[in-house]
């Protein structure tokens, strides 16, 4: 359990301290497949805002959430991450709006964060466009935002204090640049893995694990030192992989399925919701972590949405099932991996699930995910009929990327084949479809997969 901090105190230990809901004993597994970082690891990031997406400082869309952001909301929040996980840490993540607004519910907000920073350790930062900064406003403008925003927040907390991360949803390669560089914060949740077609901006085509940015394309890894950015990029949410292959509602089915509320409780009711969530979690905690040497899980809860008590019951089975589980502010996560990890050279994500039987992840399918610096590769088949694998996404990482020169929906990165299936090449093929070249980059890495 944590005791009453001083900022202080905090700040000299954050880097090196994690909360843990029991702290086991390392992965024997990670020397095993390369990772120096071992373990179970998950974050929770909450919001508090005002308006339902605040895109730029003076431009909302949707609605006006004031009222499901009153300061007892914010302490039903807190009290319900406490009771699934007593003495953990998480991250608050503010809007622009609720920074500067003046009326008392916000005010006392905005103190009540304060005094679960200076309780439990929690990490306070910015969410600059609701997610959505790059499709609405320009890189110099939300450059100046976030530079406001986190000086507003040093003077709201007090004491020298600074987050360690900054929560974007979605953030260009050179704000992320910039916030290594200039404002000397080094871990950014900075892209929505695998969204397309919902909400308000598109990004597929990146890696759901950590992995330093090129300065091409945020959803490319740096493939050297001319384009590294040293700051590790999160996903923001956990989702289901088989679901996540889809397009948008493509097929009547939620792409967006896995551990946020919204789209497990709230679609499909409490027992199979928080089924699905923690079947989601266990692709990364059981065989994820057993291949990766670590486990990384992580969500982002509007306070507006409510469901407090699925968080507290999520985090409990969590701690039941996984007790060497460690929770930690985004921060804390991020620069413990980069503590561990100095550059993409080494990733060699891998995950494999069959479909949980929630909608849109058919119990029947199978999928394999492979991540490293070089390329992405998902392969998909059905493993009750046996029928050969299909690829399924091959996304190469070594080519040349750009981003949008200016404001627009569409920040995703897709070359040779895609998961969504939005182009027409976008069809999956067995993998002695690919060119010769493709598939020698892939076995190279993986002989296993040839024959």
């Amino acid at each position: 359990m944590f005791n009453k901090w001083s900022r202080r105190q905090f700040l000299a230990n954050a880097a090196v301290s994690a909360t843990a809901l029991s702290v086991g004993a390392k992965s024997k597994r990670a020397l095993a497949f390369g990772s120096p970082l071992s373990g179970r690891f998950l974050t929770h990031v909450s919001v508090l805002r005002v308006n339902q997406i605040e895109v730029t400082p003076t431009r909302n869309i949707g609605l006006d959430e004031a009222v499901d952001n009153r300061p007892e909301r914010v302490r039903s929040r807190r009290e319900a991450f406490d009771r699934g996980c007593p003495g953990g840490r998480m991250t608050w993540a503010i809007s622009w709006l609720a920074l500067i607004d003046t009326r008392k519910e916000y005010v006392e907000a905005r103190k009540m964060l304060t005094s679960f920073h200076d309780r439990y350790g929690d990490e306070i930062t910015f969410i600059p466009g609701g997610y959505f900064a790059p499709m609405y406003d320009t890189r110099e403008h939300n450059r100046q935002t976030i530079h406001k925003a986190l000086s507003m927040i040093t003077t709201m907390v007090g004491g020298s204090y600074r987050p360690q991360s900054l929560v974007a949803g979605y953030l260009d390669a050179e704000n992320q640049r910039f916030l290594a560089a200039d404002e000397g914060i080094h871990v950014c949740q900075g892209q929505i893995w695998s969204q397309h077609a919902i909400d308000n901006g598109d990004g597929d085509g990146g890696i759901c694990y950590p992995y330093y940015p090129s300065r091409e394309h945020y959803l490319k890894p740096a493939q050297g030192p001319p384009d590294f950015i040293d700051c590790v990029c999160l996903d923001g949410w956990t989702c289901d992989f088989l679901p996540a292959r889809r397009n948008g509602f493509e097929g009547g089915f939620n792409s967006r399925v896995g551990v946020g509320p919204i789209e497990t409780v709230g679609n499909l009711g409490v027992t199979a919701g928080r089924k699905e969530m923690m079947d989601t979690t266990a692709i990364h905690f059981d065989r994820g972590q057993a291949m990766n040497g670590f486990g990384f899980v992580t969500s982002i809860w509007e306070l507006s949405i409510g469901h407090d008590e699925d968080l507290t019951a999520w985090l409990q089975a969590v701690r039941d099932r996984w007790p060497d589980t460690k929770v930690m502010t985004e921060g804390e996560f991020g620069l413990e991996w980069r503590s561990h990890t100095p550059n993409n050279q080494s990733l060699n994500y891998r995950f494999e699930e069959r479909g949980t039987g929630a909608p849109g992840s058919e119990k029947e399918l199978e999928i394999k995910w492979f991540m490293n610096q070089e390329f992405r590769l998902a392969l998909i088949r059905d493993w009750v009929k046996n029928t050969p694998q299909l690829v399924l996404d091959f996304t190469r990482y070594d080519l040349k990327a750009e981003e949008p020169k200016g404001p627009e929906r569409e920040w995703s990165l897709m070359n040779v084949l895609n998961q969504k299936g939005t182009r027409p090449q976008d069809k999956p093929v067995p993998l002695h479809r690919l060119s010769e070249r493709d598939q020698q980059r892939i076995y190279k890495r993986y002989p296993e997969l040839h024959g």
